[in-house]
């Protein structure tokens, strides 16, 4: 159940329908997922939104786009967006994650998460190995 409708028919707007034509461009598949259609309520959000994906996910950069999409997981799964962490992981799998990645992700968001919470209940002071201030000084 969503907090907003979905338009029925978002692409009667010109500007929704740029950025679904964006979209299947990008992702070389006529497949709007639901984000997208959701989002098509606000064409402003839509386009916001779109442009931001399209620039840190789509475009080439230092990362390989499947550590980005494996690194989206992760942040999903802690953020406990599930329709985040299936889209990304569906999107992960496409990009060629195996099984046994996909094993040793779910194995590094687990133990990453059980430390952060024993460092928080600790309140450890930073090392100052750690303290990139502390290094220029």
């Amino acid at each position: 159940m969503s907090t907003v409708a979905k338009p029925d028919n978002p692409e009667a707007d010109p500007r929704v329908k740029g950025v679904f034509d964006d979209i299947r461009a990008t992702r070389k598949s006529d497949f709007i997922n639901n984000m997208w259609l959701y989002l098509a309520f606000d064409p402003d959000l839509l386009e916001k939104t779109w442009a931001e994906v399209k620039s840190v996910m789509a475009t080439p950069s230092a990362l390989d786009p499947l550590v980005k999409e494996m690194i989206y997981i992760a942040v999903s799964v802690t953020n406990a967006c599930s329709y985040c962490a299936h889209s990304h992981t569906a999107a992960a799998k496409a990009k060629g994650m195996t099984g046994e990645q996909h094993a040793d992700l779910m194995r590094v968001i687990a133990l990453a998460g059980k430390t952060n919470q024993l460092a928080t209940a600790l309140q450890l002071p930073v090392d100052a190995a750690f303290d990139e201030d502390d290094k220029s000084a």
